[in-house]
């Protein structure tokens, strides 16, 4: 028996506290890219009561995305902003879901994002990552905005980080490993980079972030 909004929203309140979850609750925030990092990213999001995803991909469900991707067997060939969000509806009844399985561009971003507080960028591709970084800072800059390099191979997870760029831009991974040098995606160092892009996520909504003593990093 799934609980009602009030049950779900004590709940959530008794583990992450009454001021906390109300800034929580209210947010809005874009996930572009909807594989390792993202669908990671969204689950982590909309198990702690975002208000609303919006979920941005292009891509359908492939079964070499099932190892480190939050996807079933049985939802190949599906597009994935679809999957995802079925997904989600399953873990957390009560998020809004707004999925858009199209390629963000320059041409549709600003559309696609400007209702949001936080976008968080979860692309494999650097030129990819590129785009939106630059398309978010040039039209953008007062946004909350989360991005990535760096989280491929087995080395160890503690290399993988959270970096403040600007006030309004974090950078989390190790900086260094890339899928493109022949360095596989490792389910458990994906989830881990994504449990950054997620974490300071929250921390920004929940305004711990401008209470932080670190000027450089977090985590």
């Amino acid at each position: 028996m799934i609980p009602s909004y009030e049950e779900w929203q004590n709940a959530l309140i008794e583990r992450q506290g009454k001021e906390r979850q109300n800034k929580i609750s209210q947010a809005t925030v874009a996930v572009c890219g909807l594989g390792g990092l993202g669908s990671n990213i969204s689950i982590c999001l909309a198990r702690a009561g975002v208000k609303k995803l919006i979920l941005i991909d292009f891509d359908k469900v492939d079964i070499t995305n099932l190892h480190r991707q939050q996807y079933k067997a049985d939802q190949i060939g599906i597009p994935k902003a679809q999957a995802l969000s079925s997904n989600l509806k399953e873990i957390a009844p009560y998020v809004q879901l707004e999925p858009h399985p199209e390629r963000i561009t320059p041409e549709n971003a600003g559309e696609l994002l400007s209702s949001v507080d936080v976008i968080c960028e979860a692309f494999d591709v650097a030129e990819n990552k590129a785009m939106l970084t630059n398309y978010v800072l040039e039209h953008f800059p007062d946004k909350f905005y989360v991005s990535s390099s760096g989280m491929a191979g087995f080395d160890t997870a503690n290399t993988i980080q959270t970096r403040k760029i600007t006030d309004r831009f974090y950078l989390c991974g190790d900086g260094v490993s890339d899928v493109n040098h022949g360095i596989g995606l490792v389910s458990s160092r994906v989830m881990t980079c994504a449990a950054h892009e997620a974490h300071v996520v929250l921390r920004y909504l929940t305004g711990e972030l401008n209470e932080s003593s670190d000027n450089e990093s977090e985590g």
